[in-house]
C-alpha cells in the first residue's frame, strides 16, 4: 500500500492513495447486558461483511465477558474493545486479559482502551484523574511490555511491578497474534498526538467531516514524534447510524444518544465531550443542554440539540445520503466507521446493517 497521507499546506493532512473504508458495528453500552440480542446482531454484522464488533463499558457490564460471549459466536469478525477502561485494571491484568480474548476468539482481538474522566476513574473505580497522558503512555508501555511475555519488573510514576522477594514474572499464556492491535480512545490535542504515537489505532466519537482533517493532523504528528508514517495506522469512527426516507426524523431517534454524552458522560462542570462540541461551533446549543439537564428537563434537553450537529457526528437518511457520506468520510482519513445502532429492536438493527453493507458497496470506497 503506498503512503497514505501527504502534507497539505494549511497544516492539514489530506488522502494520499485511498485504502478503503471498513464497515464495523460499535454495540455500545446499551447491550452489554442482553447477550442473545447482541449475539444474534454481531451475527448479522459478520454475515453483511463487518470486520469488527466493538464493546464498551463504563460502570455496567464490563467488556470483556461479552466479547468472550461474542468469540464463540462469530468466527471471522474481529473483536475490540472500545473501551476498555484503564483505571478498572492494573497493565498486568489489561495483558492477560488480552493474551486470552486473542486465544479464544484465535487471534481476532483488538484491545481499545481509554482513561475515562473523573466521574467513572474516581466516582467508580477509585482511582484518582490526575496526569492522565503520563498514566496513558506508562499503561501502555507494560501492557506491550508484559504482552512480549518477558519477565517484567517495574518501578514507575504511576504503576509498580515489583515483588519483595526479588522475583521477576513473566506472562505465562501466548496470544495468538505476535502483536496484539492497540487502540486509544482521544478528544484532546495532547490526547491525539499521544494515540498517533504509541497506539496501533485511534477510536474517535462525535466527529465532523470539517474536523476530522484537524485531528488527524495531531495524531499524524504524534507519529512523526515516533518516526512513523499513517500507513497503517487505522482511523476508527464511531458514528451512530439511522437509516429512512426522512434524515430529518432519522434525527430524533439520536436525540437521547447525544444528550447522553453532553450529560451523563461527565459532570455538570466538566464533560470533555460537551467541551468537544462547544470547540465544534456549538458552545451555547452545548450550554443550553447542560442548564436543562441540571433543571431535570430532559424534554428540554432533546430539542436543545441542534439539528445540524446530529447530522454533522451521525449517518442519517436513505442509502444513498449514507453512501455519500461514506465516501467524504474516507476523503478526510477514516478507515473503518463502528456504526451505533441506538435503540434498534432486533429486526430493525439488522435491517439498518444491511443498509449500511449496501451503502457502503455503492460509495465505491469499501476496503
Amino acid at each position: 500500500m503506498a503512503e497514505l497521507w501527504s502534507m497539505a499546506h494549511s497544516g492539514l493532512y489530506v488522502r494520499g492513495t485511498e485504502p478503503g473504508v471498513r464497515l464495523s458495528l460499535h454495540l455500545g453500552y446499551e447491550y452489554s447486558g442482553s447477550p442473545d440480542y447482541a449475539g444474534q446482531v454481531a451475527a448479522e454484522a459478520e454475515r453483511v461483511g463487518c470486520s469488527v464488533v466493538w464493546i464498551a463499558e463504563a460502570y455496567g457490564s464490563d467488556a470483556v465477558s461479552m466479547l468472550a460471549w461474542l468469540a464463540a459466536r462469530t468466527s471471522r469478525m474481529e473483536l475490540g474493545s472500545a473501551v476498555l477502561q484503564i483505571p478498572a485494571r492494573a497493565p498486568a491484568m489489561t495483558a492477560m486479559t488480552a493474551a486470552s480474548l486473542d486465544v479464544v476468539s484465535r487471534g481476532r482481538f483488538r484491545l481499545g482502551l481509554g482513561i475515562s474522566g473523573p466521574r467513572v476513574s474516581e466516582g467508580w473505580y477509585g482511582v484518582p484523574f490526575s496526569r492522565p497522558l503520563e498514566r496513558t503512555r506508562e499503561y501502555v508501555e507494560l501492557v506491550r511490555k508484559v504482552l512480549t511475555r518477558r519477565p517484567t519488573q517495574h518501578r514507575g510514576a504511576h504503576y509498580s511491578m515489583a515483588s519483595p522477594d526479588g522475583a521477576v514474572l513473566g506472562l505465562a499464556v501466548r496470544a495468538e497474534r505476535t502483536r496484539v492491535p492497540i487502540y486509544l480512545a482521544a478528544l484532546g490535542p495532547k490526547n491525539l498526538e499521544l494515540a498517533g504515537e504509541i497506539a496501533d489505532g485511534w477510536l474517535g466519537l462525535l466527529l465532523t467531516l470539517r474536523d476530522t482533517p484537524k485531528f488527524l493532523a495531531r495524531v499524524s504528528a504524534g507519529r512523526s514524534r515516533a518516526g512513523l508514517d499513517m500507513a497503517g495506522f487505522d482511523v476508527v469512527q464511531i458514528a451512530p447510524l439511522v437509516t429512512g426516507p426522512d434524515w430529518r426524523t432519522c434525527a430524533d431517534s439520536v436525540r437521547p444518544y447525544i444528550v447522553r454524552y453532553l450529560g451523563a458522560m461527565g459532570s455538570e462542570t466538566s464533560n470533555f465531550y460537551r467541551d468537544m462540541v462547544a470547540r465544534m461551533g456549538y458552545e451555547s446549543e452545548a450550554e443550553l443542554v447542560r442548564h436543562c439537564l441540571a433543571a431535570q428537563d430532559y424534554d428540554g434537553a432533546l430539542a436543545a440539540v441542534p439539528l445540524q450537529l446530529l447530522d454533522d457526528v451521525c449517518l442519517l437518511g436513505p442509502r444513498q445520503r449514507i453512501a455519500e457520506r461514506m465516501r467524504a468520510l474516507a476523503e478526510v482519513g477514516v478507515t473503518t466507521l463502528a456504526v451505533i445502532l441506538p435503540g434498534q429492536r432486533l429486526a430493525a438493527a439488522c435491517d439498518q446493517l444491511r443498509v449500511a453493507a449496501d451503502a457502503l458497496a455503492d460509495s465505491g470506497v469499501g476496503d
